[in-house]
């Protein structure tokens, strides 16, 4: 199934082999008045002009007017309209270019031109600037004159269309174009196609990764089950969002890292992806969590946020009233027990919140709940999917003790049906959830004699083999691949 048409002014445009792909000239797009039986949400504008009120300006203009993806967008076409106009990118592009120049043993000694095809450049040594420039201008075909006068500049970044594409750089455009819209030569004939591409955010390194290798493996599994292909990606594969359906962050997140950015560009994209960078922004700091928490007059330890004034006796003491030690103080985006620290008297205290505000304006004093277990409720698009209870690490207090070489120990769990959790747990655990959204959500709450309370709602939440799927196995991954899929057909409706 092909997610990508290509629009073109002629169907002489295209002098290379059509396999796998799906075109349409422009006329034939501009003057459609029906919706296609079988619509493909996303449009390669490969006129030979962008202009404005061009044909190639009109095909992209209706395509998004018909809640499809275009590339090139109106806004593209409007940016690279002049000079003035994108001189806002070029000096992070020139950065990127001077450092080239000066790494290459054999660099240009005049001007030069370099054509980039979907971020993929003529020249292979300017990989680095070709997804850059790509990322900021998204056309399929673009040109940089080069020049050198005090220092190495970017004289001039224009569009070309697809009959200006040098007969010698054919075959480099065409496979960038077959990778960027991820087509297929021919299908296997004992294997039908995928319908849909889910790309799923990994780091191989990770310490503590959301999801272990034998779960990325079950998902796999399931994602087969409904005709879903399935790609580990990296950080290195930022500029290859556009070739997926969906996208599925299994690397812890964090708003100043690479995860945010992934999240953000999917849904500029258009792209499904769990989660959503609203949803990391809200869950990665524990300081908003309490706010909507209180706002929303779920029940919570008493939680207060503070800052280097709170230091200030009366402050403190009052501070102290409220809680009661012993403390816990929380860094707002510590993740699997870190930047936690219980305090059991004033003198710990400032100690402690002096350490954490040194990486915070705002930290959180939070009353300590001793319980053996946190519970923890899996929630899925606004319905519970799991629930486990993670015992605290032996001798310790956290589900996760770290040790000062790094090392880690958790402490055992046991998982139930969600029909055999207390049903308080789980309604509380739901209604937090949708303070967030309709992601994927893991609900860490404590149940004391006054009943759950809700600790923290986490964006990425871990999903292990035999722990969070130990009741539902591949049932778990269906659903999860299963909630992909409603979003991705959403999304090509329109």
């Amino acid at each position: 199934m092909t997610r990508y048409r290509i629009v073109l002014d002629h169907m002489s445009d295209w002098r290379w082999p059509k396999t796998g792909l799906d075109f349409e000239t422009v006329d034939s797009y501009l003057a459609r008045r029906e919706t296609p039986a079988h619509r493909v949400p996303r449009v390669i504008n490969l006129c030979r002009r962008y202009r404005y009120l061009s044909a190639g300006y009109y095909c992209s203009l209706l395509a998004e007017a018909r809640n499809e993806q275009p590339v090139p967008t109106v806004a593209d076409i409007v940016a690279i309209s002049r000079r003035n106009l994108y001189a806002f990118a070029l000096p992070e592009l020139e950065s990127v270019l001077q450092k080239t120049m000066r790494r290459l043993p054999d660099a240009p000694e005049g001007d030069f031109a370099l054509h980039v095809f979907f971020g993929r450049p003529d020249d292979i040594r300017f990989k680095r600037l070709a997804r850059m420039v790509f990322d900021v201008f998204r056309f399929p075909v673009l040109r940089l004159q080069v020049r050198r006068r005090d220092r190495w500049r970017i004289e001039k970044i224009g569009a070309l269309g697809v009959q200006q594409v040098p007969d010698a750089q054919g075959a480099v455009f065409v496979d960038a174009l077959r990778r960027f819209a991820n087509a297929r030569l021919a299908p296997k004939a004992d294997r039908p196609s995928p319908l849909y591409q889910l790309g799923v955010l990994v780091d191989p390194g990770e310490a503590l990764p959301p999801s272990d290798p034998e779960a990325l493996e079950r998902l796999v599994r399931a994602a087969g089950q409904r005709r879903m292909g399935v790609e580990f990606i990296g950080r290195r594969d930022f500029e290859r969002i556009p070739e997926f359906d969906a996208l599925f962050l299994r690397e812890t997140t964090a708003i100043d890292h690479h995860t945010y950015q992934f999240a953000l560009k999917a849904q500029q994209e258009g792209i499904p992806v769990i989660d959503d960078p609203e949803a990391i922004l809200r869950c990665t700091n524990k300081v908003y969590l309490n706010e909507i928490l209180a706002t929303a007059d779920l029940p919570t330890p008493r939680t207060i946020a503070i800052d280097r004034r709170s230091f200030d006796g009366k402050r403190l003491e009052a501070v102290e009233r409220e809680i009661g030690y012993p403390i816990v103080l929380k860094v707002p985006d510590g993740s699997f027990s870190r930047g936690v620290v219980k305090v059991e008297n004033q003198g710990d205290f400032r100690a402690g919140a002096e350490r954490l505000l040194a990486r915070s304006r705002l930290i959180l004093a939070q009353a300590y709940m001793f319980t053996e277990f946190d519970w923890r409720v899996g929630v899925l698009a606004g319905e519970a999917l799991y629930v486990c209870r993670y015992y605290m690490s032996r001798n310790h207090w956290q589900v996760v003790k770290h040790k000062d070489d790094g090392s880690f120990r958790e402490g055992r769990y046991d998982t139930m049906r969600v029909e055999d959790a207390p049903r308080g747990l789980v309604n509380l655990a739901v209604s937090a959830a949708r303070l967030i959204g309709d992601g994927l959500y893991g609900i860490d709450l404590k149940e004391t004699e006054a009943g759950f309370h809700v600790i923290e709602i986490n964006d990425n939440p871990s999903i292990e083999h035999g722990v969070e799927d130990k009741v539902l196995k591949g049932d778990l991954y269906l659903a999860i691949v299963d909630e992909f899929i409603r979003r991705i057909d959403r999304a090509r409706r329109g």
